[in-house]
């Protein structure tokens, strides 16, 4: 999707070079960057952006660009997705067992290994992978049930 945005531009070499470029400054500023939404609406804008300037540097009126780029601003959409998602997996894990979320927080929120997450809570390696394999599961179910419910009331709603 990010090189189709890049090519609005007159020739694929620009195309190829605004891409690179941007996952090139990407790379340079990996270390201090903040995204704030996801990854692909973060590229999505700075694509978005290099593509403009390119334009501008090839000679083209700034408004000219804008006008000639016309890729789907659908970060609001995406963003509020993404929310409810997040907020999704969050209403999941609280419905797992104590035991269960507790490990599983460890492992995925924190980034614990197996052996550090039996090492802190005096259990096995192996019940450890055994309450994270049940989480999975259950989280795997459980989105997918609620996200069936939520396109079939979205489905509702459009009709309406």
């Amino acid at each position: 999707m990010l090189y189709k945005a890049a090519l609005k531009l007159p020739s694929n070499a620009d195309a190829e070079e605004v891409v690179q470029d941007a996952f090139t400054d990407i790379w340079k500023s990996r270390r201090s960057i903040q995204i704030q939404n996801s990854f692909h609406t973060y590229m999505a804008a700075v694509i978005r952006y290099k593509v403009m300037a390119k334009m501008a540097s090839n000679k083209r009126g700034m408004a000219e660009a804008v006008h000639a780029l016309h890729v789907e601003d659908n970060a609001t959409e995406q963003w509020l997705s993404f929310n409810a998602l997040r907020n999704e997996i969050e209403r999941s894990v609280k419905a797992l067992p104590e035991k269960c979320q507790l490990v599983f927080r460890m492992s995925r929120e924190r980034g614990m290994s197996d052996k550090e997450i039996a090492r802190d809570l005096n259990i096995s390696p192996k019940t450890v992978e055994a309450h994270i394999s049940r989480a999975l599961k259950f989280l795997r179910v459980y989105i997918n049930k609620s996200l069936s419910i939520l396109a079939f009331a979205t489905a509702l709603i459009i009709k309406a």
